[in-house]
């Protein structure tokens, strides 16, 4: 008993030594731990086998209770040793790998199981994509297009609000319904109508929407904007919703155009819709009309513009309409706070629409001198194509006109036009920033509608800073100011009145209604003159003066260029580069008659020959210049055509030089008949 005791009892002892001593900072476990621990770490070793041709290294057994020949103890380890018979039937034996092929065949199976089972219509869908792949082809036939369709939007009937938000199904679906017949499109609107506003917010079926917009007809129309009311404003926060009330805004009439407008005023607006039906225009007769509440119409139009200036969604032009009006009513902090925002690239995206054009001149006007530097830098890179757009060239104009940080003008705007001075000078609209510079405000240049837009104004922000009172009915320009109406009038806004409290002395944010400090004549010639423009404009017409002198749009800046602009500014420092210029258009004007050339002699052309009349009458410099190098000795030549308009200029001149130089030489082509002067223009002379 006691060997017993001492066998067993020493080796249970010493096995608890080994798996049972806890650990530094281990918590002791119980002894029914300790058991299933050792019966696993048994299960682990039968289990485990040694890989091939890894070396194999038993382990010394601690303890041999029992001696050869007997049987193994109730505590000792059992060893199994696995032949190669006994590995290939328990472990099967690995599949070969597929090929590249094979691989991309069932991945792409099962690519398609798992989307049959995602997609309710997958196989109509598909059957769709292969007609659509045949029916949007250019060399197709009419008829068989028509058959593509019908088959098409059979397939789909019923089903058309369901498979419409998928990316193929839709772009099927617009296909269909630009050229199918009218029944076909009657039947898929009436199968769409009640589904609009849903699929106006997504991201595919929305396009869907626009087509069929696009292809409605005016009952249809009416029935589509009548169903937007009351959620014009909550789509126009949309992202994707603002862009379906923006083409309803769009190929409305002006009845449309402004129940969709008016519902952005007012909380009453929005749920009522018999107030809708109301004739006024703007914002201010709306509110004295229908006795809105200002201060309420405020915070309705400030709580909807302040999340969709926030999320960036300022490229619709109902929106610019909006904020029009929004100036008009707004008090200082919000029209302040507005301007904020907009100050920065996102204002570059709003200027190619008459209202956003409004919004950045009136963002320009009032913004400190902070924000003005942030809508300058936001333009960086953009000033070609803005000064060439017909909307966005007249915010240069005024940031030319108002602002008086010319170093940075230079260095952004002036730099980026310089670079393109003969397609700016040749363009219609590119053209009229250079135009403004050399002749500010010139009636020949700009309409009267464009230079209404240059006088406008936000009527919070017109007090003056220093503390007078101002008078808004002759400092105030109101943002309406040359707007037309719908029955082609022009509307003239009401007379705003000051808030003697709002006159707070804000010299950051505020800023006179005509702009900067700075004299206009000193800004001019700093940024014509001092930033280099000027001389690069004179190469450029002395290099390219046949061209721009026959062009409609270029006749009008080498003329502005010649004449040395308004008020003499070029003459001062550059005489030597215009009197180059002058010999470079008078050497044209010298080349002799050729019936062989391609191009029109300057003289004869219809634009040059204008242009060059009118430089002989307002340029006695030119005038010299010209009968000296082309005209003396050769009127009998130029005595007819277009050209007899040039060399009676000269008799038509105020200079009584000019007059002299040329009268000796046509009197006795007078007298004789060969050129005729009209007899008031004979008489002046």
């Amino acid at each position: 008993m006691a060997a017993k005791d001492k066998h067993g009892s020493s080796h249970s002892k010493k096995r608890g030594q080994i798996s049972g001593t806890p650990r530094d900072g281990e918590r002791p476990t119980p002894k029914k731990d300790k058991q299933d621990r050792s019966q696993s770490k048994k299960r682990k070793q039968i289990s485990s086998t040694p890989r091939e041709g890894e070396r194999t290294t038993p382990k010394k057994q601690k303890f041999s209770p029992s001696k050869p020949g007997q049987p193994p103890s109730k505590g000792a380890k059992k060893t199994f040793n696995f032949s190669k018979s006994d590995k290939s039937s328990n472990f099967p034996e690995k599949k070969e790998p597929l090929s590249k092929r094979e691989g991309r065949l069932l991945a792409k199976e099962l690519a398609e199981a798992r989307k049959k089972k995602r997609k309710r219509h997958y196989t109509l869908e598909q059957e769709l994509a292969s007609l659509w792949e045949k029916m949007r082809r250019r060399n197709i036939s009419k008829e068989e297009r028509s058959t593509l369709i019908t088959k098409a939007l059979q397939k789909m009937k019923g089903k058309i609000p369901e498979i419409a938000s998928s990316h193929v199904s839709s772009r099927v679906l617009q296909t269909c319904v630009k050229y199918c017949s009218q029944s076909e499109r009657d039947d898929v609107y009436e199968e769409l109508r009640p589904h609009f506003l849903t699929m106006a917010c997504n991201t595919y079926s929305v396009h869907l929407v626009k087509k069929m917009l696009d292809n409605a007809s005016k009952k249809q129309l009416e029935a589509f904007i009548s169903s937007l009311h009351g959620h014009v404003a909550s789509l126009l926060r949309h992202m994707v919703g603002s862009v379906v009330i923006e083409q309803a805004y769009q190929l409305g009439n002006a009845p449309q155009k402004q129940r969709l407008l008016l519902e952005l005023y007012s909380t009453e607006l929005q749920l009522f819709k018999d107030l809708v039906s109301t004739k006024e225009s703007r914002l201010i007769d709306l509110i004295s009309k229908l006795g809105l509440q200002k201060a309420s119409v405020i915070r309705h139009m400030t709580s909807l513009v302040q999340p969709i200036l926030e999320k960036g969604i300022v490229d619709h032009s109902i929106i610019h309409r909006s904020l029009v009006e929004y100036f008009s009513i707004a008090d200082k902090s919000s029209a302040t706070d507005v301007i904020q925002q907009l100050s920065g690239p996102l204002l570059v995206r709003m200027i190619h629409t008459k209202d956003g054009v409004k919004v950045g001149i009136l963002c320009v006007k009032h913004g400190s001198a902070k924000e003005r530097k942030k809508i300058i830098k936001g333009m960086k890179g953009h000033i070609g194509k803005i000064a060439q757009d017909q909307c966005g060239t007249m915010v240069l104009i005024c940031i030319l006109s108002v602002v008086d940080d010319t170093k940075l003008i230079t260095k952004i705007i002036v730099r980026e036009l310089q670079n393109m001075l003969k397609e700016l000078v040749l363009d219609k609209n590119g053209r009229r920033p250079l135009l403004q510079l050399l002749h500010p405000n010139c009636h020949r240049y700009f309409s009267p509608d464009e230079l209404a837009s240059l006088n406008l104004s936000i009527p919070s922000l017109c007090t003056k800073v220093n503390g007078e009172n101002s008078d808004f009915e002759t400092q105030a320009k109101s943002i309406e100011v040359g707007d037309t109406g719908e029955n082609g009038s022009e509307n003239v806004s009401e007379v705003a009145v000051a808030d003697p409290s709002d006159n707070i002395n804000h010299e950051e944010n505020l800023q006179a209604v005509d702009g900067g400090k700075k004299d206009p004549f000193i800004r001019r010639l700093e940024l014509l003159v001092d930033s280099g423009l000027a001389e690069s404009l004179i190469l450029t017409c002395i290099e390219n003066a046949g061209e721009l002198i026959r062009s409609n749009f270029g006749k009008e800046v080498i003329y502005e260029v010649a004449t040395g602009g308004a008020g003499g500014v070029l003459w001062s420092t550059l005489a030597d580069r215009l009197n180059a210029l002058h010999e470079a258009i008078a050497s044209l004007a010298a080349l002799p008659k050729s019936d062989e050339s391609e191009e029109e002699h300057v003289l004869e052309n219809f634009h040059s020959s204008r242009t060059i009349r009118k430089l002989v009458m307002d340029c006695s410099t030119f005038a010299s210049t010209l009968w000296k190098i082309a005209l003396e000795g050769k009127c009998e030549l130029w005595a007819q055509g277009h050209s007899c308009k040039v060399v009676c200029a000269f008799l038509e001149s105020s200079d009584t030089v000019v007059r002299d130089l040329a009268k000796s030489e046509l009197q006795p082509l007078i007298d004789g008949g060969s050129f005729k002067v009209p007899d008031t223009k004979l008489a002046e002379s």
